[in-house]
């Protein structure tokens, strides 16, 4: 059976010399690229919005408790149901029970990463209940068999070419039917669905404290449709998408709109704070909000780590990452891909099992430098690594390898033992992990400290 290492290794091995892939995810992030700096003009004074945006995110976690008993207070107010579920089991379990009272078929879900880490297309599906994505990204990759190859896009790595081939073949239209026509075949079939589904389900881009409200953000106006049409709305958000204010959305929505695709605002920013009133003409009749820890608590009681739950899911990191940009999202064999997902991954499905994420990145800092909130992301991937090596997750040879070199680099003679060449019959054959993808190395035939005593040796 193949490990997630090896698996990753596998993936990103093909991919990395993949040049069509390469072509296409080049092409559609330099298009991302070019619109966050117009994007970004918008602020007088981005640093300060970062950093501030970064310190509201702070309080919030530091105080994660509170703010949420206090979203569930305000939400309970008006009638909304919240539900606590500590994994993704107790999740699933929770909107099967409701989805059995309402005698649920159809099911409508606009775009969510969390319904993706709970594995909610699947259950429905074992279920009998026809989950139908009406994100159009989503639903590519749901016609496709695919996960979500992006945080943001999820369809990032198909060509419009690609496009109309899979819905020539799925759903037997013309194979050369432009972006626009295609559009257009997807909404006549999913607008259909808004009217048939007993339930639909969407995430939250902010849990907003001070009003029991959730946000969501979205180009396309699937999620209000989702939410409106069916008598039952179900929201699923990870606990750490709590925000303390509705003012804070202020901030928060032009720096998620301009970080997360280069727009000063996204076409469709909604506020719902409830199921439909009394004196309220549409909306749902009732409405859940399930409250998904899956791991972030692990997360949370980690100090260092901690600093992770600010993210906004904007996926700057992922277009800004030099990995990513080779080896693509499903290389990573997790729900969150490039360097945000490396962080956070092996603290919500295990160190063990996902520790090799962290160590699949070059350190260049730019997911630091591009993140909307400024989290020190490369430095949670190293200190990740740390952490693996410190609950001893390596193998001997590993270990030994590294003692080794330890005890070289703290004895000068040792260093300087040998000549070159029996220094790189040991670095070149003996360690044959280094140049598999590298060319040898090649020593001198004496240290640098043994030319300078040589030079100075009166």
């Amino acid at each position: 059976m193949i490990n997630n290492a090896s698996s990753f290794k596998i993936k990103s091995g093909v991919k990395a010399v993949d040049a069509e892939h390469r072509r296409k995810i080049n092409f559609n992030i330099g298009k991302y690229d070019a619109a966050v700096i117009q994007g970004k003009t918008q602020f007088e004074k981005l640093h300060l919005a970062r950093e501030k945006a970064k310190n509201i995110k702070w309080q919030a976690i530091e105080n994660l408790d509170s703010y949420l008993e206090q979203f569930e207070e305000n939400f309970s107010k008006r009638g909304g149901k919240v539900i606590w579920a500590e994994d993704s089991t107790q999740a699933i379990h929770e909107i099967l029970k409701i989805c059995k009272e309402k005698n649920c078929t159809t099911l409508v879900k606009s775009k969510s990463m969390v319904t993706e880490e709970i594995h909610l297309n699947q259950a429905l599906e074992k279920n009998q209940i026809n989950s139908v994505e009406t994100d159009l990204g989503e639903y590519i990759q749901q016609l496709d068999g695919e996960a979500p190859y992006h945080i943001v896009t999820p369809a990032m790595h198909k060509s419009k070419e690609d496009v109309a081939k899979l819905f020539a073949e799925k759903l037997g239209t013309d194979p050369s039917l432009s972006p626009e026509e295609l559009t257009l075949v997807a909404r006549n079939i999913l607008r259909k669905k808004y009217v048939e589904a007993e339930i639909g389900v969407t995430g939250a881009n902010f849990i907003i404290s001070d009003t029991g409200s959730i946000a969501i953000t979205e180009n396309e106006g699937n999620a209000r449709l989702s939410c409106s049409f069916p008598d039952t709305h179900i929201v699923i958000a990870g606990i750490e998408k709590v925000i303390p204010s509705i003012n804070d959305l202020a901030l928060f929505w032009p720096l998620l709109s301009t970080f997360g695709t280069g727009q000063q605002l996204t076409v469709y920013n909604t506020i719902i704070s409830g199921p439909r009133q009394p004196n309220e003409t549409d909306g749902p009749k009732e409405m859940y909000v399930i409250l998904l820890d899956n791991g972030r608590t692990n997360i949370l009681k980690n100090t260092k780590q901690r600093e992770s739950l600010y993210c906004i899911r904007c996926g700057a990191c992922l277009n800004a990452c030099p990995v990513y940009k080779n080896i693509g999202g499903h290389s990573y064999g997790a729900t969150y891909s490039g360097p945000i997902g490396s962080v956070i991954t092996p603290h919500l499905k295990g160190m063990d099992e996902y520790k090799h994420l962290s160590f699949a990145s070059s350190l260049c800092g730019n997911c630091t430098e591009v993140c909307a909130v400024k989290i020190n992301l490369h430095e949670l991937l190293l200190d990740n690594r740390h952490e693996s090596v410190e609950d001893g997750f390596t193998d001997f040879s590993e270990r030994m390898a590294w003692k080794a070199w330890k005890i070289a680099c703290k004895h000068r003679k040792w260093m300087n033992l040998g000549n070159g060449k029996l220094k790189n019959t040991i670095v070149n054959k003996l360690f044959t992990g280094w140049n598999n993808t590298r060319s040898d190395l090649n020593f001198s035939e004496r240290t640098f400290n043994q030319m300078w005593k040589e030079k100075h040796k009166n």
